[in-house]
């Protein structure tokens, strides 16, 4: 049975209103889309069993995936609607294959990727980002000029000293839960964005896949992957949303596995570069510890978890110069999300915690954290970051962020605090996210793994460091 014949008379048997052409709704069950299964079983369960028959048979007779035959077939229909309304392209395309050789090439891609890394993340958005621009909005803004005179407001107005903290104490909702937000992670996420935004103008993430696909496999993915791996880096909640672009169940889980586990967030990775920018050799320590986690646990789970092997294609746009326009445009709409949507959780965890300080709950929680963290030879002081790090990944960061220019850890600890607060808890939002993609089950399970994971390899790194006297 070819494909075209296969979709003919799975739309033929569609007789319920979806809201979209039955064609469309038919390409999507021939590709086993779950959400659009469902919603067929809802509505005509006899119909979907037809249906299910026809696309078994297709795999039986079909000499390749099935979603690679749907790819074939769109890009001959854009092909041919492409030819009778764009002109004849004169630009030399073999400066374009070349290019895309360098691009994809093992050596020369890998050196790129090196280059686009150093001066994109670590010198724009840790350096320049996370240092200089948070260093000014922490330092005299909120520091100098915002801070003092918020709390000499509420000193004057407010004679109830718990109502006080509330808003300005040591957790306040404006002198920390603000602070964080306004002074720490937009600054960070803002720079972050702007280089996303550059990168994916460009196309060259479609050709950083196809570089990656080989090193993806390794670890039970494919190239595919690349997109909510990269998309991780700015927020792995919405990343392990998109992680159901990947087409099979080992894959997606295998994601949001890594998500969860070794990719921060670009406000928790901007508040760790700039705590370690002063640090090369603990910065190299953090990113080959974090690194070879990834590598480790994918591969790992690649061969116990069961599945077929995953194949890979993708349709490389044309390489093009950024336009501004378009930059300014996706970095704006991205930031404007994610500060409207971490503001208002700021405020609430310091309501939380808060709350937390008048019941004694904060303190119990902090208390029981403090054996867990004195294994991995941090301070005491350091329990409340992990618990941070738990309601937000960036949270938490920030909470370290304020331990280190208070002077409280040298540099073996800040390395230690570093791995494990990378490798710790999802963030709430992402938890939860993790549960409804992937089970109640799943989700639990896959947090739990994590939580011992995150502290056997901060007191495994922290007994290397001790043991060899590494100084860093």
């Amino acid at each position: 049975m070819r494909f075209d014949s296969a979709l003919g008379s799975a739309e033929g048997l569609l007789k319920g209103e979806y809201g979209a052409p039955r064609r469309f709704i038919a390409s999507l069950l021939i590709q086993e889309d779950p959400e659009i299964t469902d919603l067929v079983r809802r509505q005509e369960p006899g119909n979907l069993a037809e249906i299910e028959k026809i696309i078994r048979e297709l795999k039986n007779h079909s000499e390749g995936p099935v979603e690679y035959q749907q790819a074939i077939r769109r890009r001959g229909q854009a092909a041919r609607i492409a030819a009778g309304a764009v002109l004849p392209n004169r630009v030399d395309e073999n400066f374009g294959h070349r290019f895309d050789f360098i691009l994809m090439n093992p050596l020369s891609g890998g050196l790129v990727l090196a280059l686009i890394l150093y001066f994109g993340i670590y010198q724009f958005v840790g350096v320049l980002g996370a240092g200089v621009a948070v260093d000014f909005l922490e330092d005299t803004v909120f520091g100098k000029i915002l801070n003092p005179r918020m709390v000499g407001f509420f000193a004057k107005t407010v004679p109830w000293a718990p109502l006080r903290d509330l808003f300005t104490g040591e957790y306040g909702v404006l002198t920390l839960g603000l602070r964080y937000a306004v002074s720490l992670i937009l600054p960070i996420v803002t720079f972050f964005f702007l280089v996303f935004s550059v990168i994916e103008d460009t196309g060259y993430l479609p050709r950083l896949a196809m570089l990656l696909d080989r090193i993806f496999k390794r670890i039970g993915l494919s190239g595919r992957a690349v997109i909510p791996m990269v998309l991780g880096f700015g927020c792995a909640t919405m990343a392990t949303l998109v992680t159901r672009t990947l087409p099979t169940r080992r894959e997606r889980l295998i994601a949001t596995l890594l998500l969860s586990l070794a990719v921060p967030c670009s406000a928790q990775l901007g508040v760790i570069l700039a705590i370690l920018a002063g640090r090369p050799k603990a910065m190299m320590v953090w990113a080959g510890v974090v690194g070879f986690v990834f590598l480790a646990v994918g591969s790992l789970a690649a061969r116990i978890l069961p599945g077929q092997k995953p194949s890979f294609y993708m349709e490389l746009p044309p390489l093009r110069l950024p336009q501004l326009g378009n930059v300014l445009i996706k970095t704006y709409s991205r930031v404007r999300w994610y500060f409207l949507e971490v503001l208002p959780l700021f405020l609430l965890v310091s309501v939380l915690i808060w709350a937390g300080q008048l019941t004694g709950l904060f303190d119990r929680v902090i208390g029981a954290l403090r054996a867990p963290v004195a294994w991995i030879g941090l301070p005491s002081e350091a329990a409340k970051v992990f618990l941070f790090g738990f309601f937000r990944r960036d949270y938490g960061a920030a909470g370290l962020y304020d331990l280190e220019k208070a002077g409280a850890l040298d540099g073996r600890q800040l390395v230690v605090a570093c791995v494990a607060l990378t490798l710790f808890l999802p963030c709430v939002a992402q938890f939860l996210i993790n549960i409804k993609e992937r089970g109640w089950k799943t989700g639990i399970a896959i947090s739990l793994f994590i939580l011992c994971f995150a502290f056997g390899t901060a007191v495994l790194v922290n007994a290397g460091l001790t043991g060899l006297g590494v100084s860093l």
